[in-house]
């Protein structure tokens, strides 16, 4: 299976780890332009090893000038993120400190 565009991979090296990405363009025979985005897997968008990522069964339709909001998009459309069980990144809300008089 070739890493092609819209091709869905679980990165096992790096940091990053046991996470989803999606092939954003091929960059020459040992690398690829990833992204998550980092809204959905906490991937942000990068150049990538070939050999640190495993391919999955799935694949986007996306282009290779697909922003992040566009592969946002994608993931949404397709149901991958319940069929993968892709736990969200929760927001950060900020906290009202209570002023001392």
């Amino acid at each position: 299976m070739i890493l092609e565009t819209g091709r869905v991979c679980l990165k096992i090296a790096g940091r990053e780890a046991g996470k989803y990405c999606v092939v954003v363009k091929p960059i020459d025979s040992g690398f690829v332009m990833v992204s998550g985005p980092k809204t959905i897997t906490r991937i942000k968008r990068r150049k990538c090893n070939i050999f640190h990522l495993e391919p999955v069964n799935e694949k986007l339709n996306i282009s290779e000038s697909a922003d992040d909001s566009a592969l946002e998009n994608a993931w949404k459309e397709s149901g991958l993120i319940e069929r993968l069980k892709i736990e969200l990144p929760k927001k950060r809300t900020r906290e009202k400190k209570e002023v001392k008089k």
